[in-house]
């Protein structure tokens, strides 16, 4: 009887595919145990199917054919090159793990050789078709992605989990998928070689499983060891297929509910270096302590705790997202389904596995003191290339209240005052009350509103000098501003690059009558649904477009550092004075992400022609959030948002705030919602 060990032993080092795919008797003895084999280079192969020790690149023409280029017979012979060659890839793993641990148990190895001689199969049968549409295998280049993952292996744990539990795993998707596809195209032969694939890898997923379930750690749950046991560049995401996925494949191997439900949301990156987002919008506050070890109060953590799946708003699908408070399963389903390309989560402190990948660049919302210190982790693991390397701290000169109305002056604007001594606060409380009408202060570095200070009919009560003492204290200085009659608030958005500032767009900012944030209107045409009289003063009479479009960009290229990138909003204003319209064109500016930026972002995410309207809601606000929160209807898509209240953080875990896209197809429908 032949003895396994020569079977491996052919398959793994033939020469050709005769040798290597038919030389597998029925039955073998698996008696002689010798030591096994330490293969450190690639496995025997035909001169014209040999691969690289570097990997190959493949050629261009040689890439994988897309979908729609099924019904060509041509590009299925290329296709069909692709799979024949990962079968044959599988085979020879499969060949390799039985010389490697010769003194793994007998079981294990027998289940094993069943396994090559089906991929054996397999690698025939692709041939064949392919041989049918035109094309030799070996015409093609070929890669050795799965020989490069697998080979290396330590352990035949090692084997089940990246062979049998990622890339066999990953074809329940892609052959069920692609069967339906030849199917429809009317290639029938290829379509029922899938189907047969596709049972027997039911068969290979549920082998490997059960040996995981054998060797892996005691106490731990098949989904808790999984994630434990694959290393980068292996991830994750790469058991499922560029295809649907097919949730009761997976159950009919074997898998439980929590590996399948849990695998359906997890999004890493195939191959684009991922950049790394955090919501951090407390960095003003940190400037402001100026303390090394500064801790936000408790609304102000919540906010950035709640929202930090915030990012997903203008991540891309292979990006990742730090949050310190993961979503549900539900949610990120939930999110999938209704059209958002899920980024890949991961919770701060949770991040070895990041620390040994190589990074596309670092997005905070802001680089302040908070960020450079989180970030710097990270630093080492940016391509030299990108773009968005990490940095020190934005000088908080340029957060500071005092920067817009510098850049207000360049525009001969002068409606506030900057002040550094409480005689200068007061001199200006007095200037600007003089007339009657209250007065605004700010603090220098306030934002979304936090670190204003209102004084009715300029009147400065102990309390209020109180205030502006502690201000000055801690802060540079103090802006004092009459306070407007607002009639319109508005934010242009801009992105700061190395080839100049590029203009983003622009958006409505929407508050109550005490200037407090309640939401931000984006729509294809910005003013959408705004009176007429308004309309022509703002376009006809101010020229905002060619204001904010053309004139900006060059004055914030001048007051910003060379070595600043990212974001950088500018807030602005129309006020009644006398009866008559007023532009404020500069209210502030927020050198880094701003809610209108993510309203934009989201827009982009949704249906050409919509109106969104973005909110953050506490939810404290309701008597029953729960039955609000189910009362929000959504759209599913496969790609963009339509009409629908779509909660972005997950309602159920978050302890005060949702941030909420509203999509209609009116802008007068979005506004009814505040």
């Amino acid at each position: 009887m032949v003895e396994l060990r020569e079977v491996a032993e052919q398959v793994l080092f033939a020469k050709t595919l005769d040798e290597k795919l038919l030389f597998s008797p029925k039955s073998v003895s698996d008696e002689v145990r010798e030591c096994g084999v330490s293969l450190s280079g690639l496995p025997g192969r035909p001169n014209e199917l040999q691969i690289s020790e570097r990997g190959t690149k493949l050629e261009k023409g040689a890439e994988f054919p897309g979908t729609n280029k099924m019904d060509d017979r041509v590009e299925r012979g290329k296709m069909l090159h692709f799979l024949a060659n990962h079968e044959l890839l599988a085979t020879e793993l499969m060949a390799l793990v039985l010389l490697k641990f010769p003194n793994a148990p007998k079981e294990f190895r027998m289940g094993v050789y069943e396994t090559m001689k089906e991929e054996q199969a397999h690698t025939l049968m692709y041939m064949r078709r392919m041989k049918e549409c035109g094309t030799e295998f070996g015409q093609l280049p070929v890669n050795d992605y799965f020989w490069r993952m697998v080979a290396p292996m330590e352990c035949p744990m090692d084997f089940v989990s990246r062979l049998s539990l990622v890339f066999e795993q990953a074809n329940l998707d892609f052959s069920l998928h692609y069967a339906k596809l030849f199917r429809e195209v009317g290639d029938t032969g290829t379509a029922a070689v899938l189907d047969k694939i596709y049972q027997d890898e039911i068969g290979h997923v549920g082998h490997g499983l059960k040996w995981f379930r054998k060797w892996k750690e005691e106490g731990l749950t098949d989904w808790a060891a999984f994630k434990t046991q694959l290393h980068f560049p292996l991830t994750l995401a790469r058991a499922k297929g560029m295809a649907p996925y097919n949730a009761a494949g997976r159950l009919e191997a074997g898998l439980d509910e929590e590996w399948v439900k849990s695998l359906e949301v997890i999004e890493q990156s195939r191959g684009r270096t991922p950049i790394v987002h955090w919501f951090n919008p407390n960095e003003e506050l940190a400037m402001a302590a100026n303390i090394p070890n500064f801790h936000p109060k408790k609304r102000h953590k919540l906010l950035e705790t709640d929202l930090g799946l915030l990012p997903l708003a203008w991540a891309r699908r292979d990006d990742v997202v730090l949050t310190e408070k993961m979503p549900s399963r539900e949610h990120l389903i939930n999110l999938r389904d209704w059209g958002f390309p899920l980024p890949e989560f991961i919770q701060i402190g949770g991040d070895k596995d990041l620390l040994e990948r190589k990074l596309g660049g670092l997005r905070p919302w802001a680089w302040g003191p908070q960020a450079s210190k989180m970030m710097q982790r990270y630093a080492g693991s940016v391509s030299k290339v990108s773009k968005l390397q990490w940095r020190e701290p934005v000088k908080s000169e340029l957060f500071s209240k005092r920067s817009g109305l510098q850049l207000a002056e360049m525009l001969d604007e002068r409606i506030g005052k900057w002040c550094e001594s409480e005689e200068e606060v007061l001199a200006s409380v007095r200037e600007f009350s003089k007339n009657g009408g209250d007065v605004l202060m700010k603090s220098s570095l306030s934002s979304a509103g936090r670190g204003h200070h209102r004084l009715e009919d300029g009147e400065v009560s102990a309390n209020d000098l109180g205030w502006v003492k502690n201000v000055l204290k801690e802060q540079a200085g103090i802006v004092v501003e009459p306070w407007l009659e607002r009639v319109l608030d508005f934010s242009a958005q801009y992105e700061v690059r190395e080839d100049g500032v590029k203009w983003m767009g622009m958006t409505r900012v929407l508050n109550d009558a005490a200037g407090r944030y309640l939401g931000t209107l984006v729509h294809t045409k910005w003013a959408s649904g705004l009176d007429e009289k308004l309309s022509k003063f703002l376009f006809n009479e101010m020229k905002v477009m060619q204001l904010y479009r053309e004139k900006m960009p060059e004055l914030i290229r001048e007051m910003v550092d060379d070595s600043y990138r990212g974001n950088f909003g500018i807030d602005a204003m129309v006020y009644l004075e006398n009866g008559e319209y007023k532009l404020r064109t500069v209210v502030e500016i927020n050198p880094r992400v701003t809610m209108g930026r993510v309203a934009l972002e989201l827009l982009r995410k949704t249906q050409p022609g919509k109106a969104g309207l973005y909110q953050i809601v506490r939810k404290s606000g309701f008597e029953d959030w729960r039955e609000w929160v189910a009362q929000l209807e959504q759209s599913k898509s496969d790609r963009l948002l339509s009409n629908g209240s779509y909660p972005l953080n997950d309602p159920e875990m978050a302890d005060e705030f949702i941030a909420i896209w509203n999509v209609r197809s009116k802008v007068a429908d979005v506004l009814g919602l505040c």
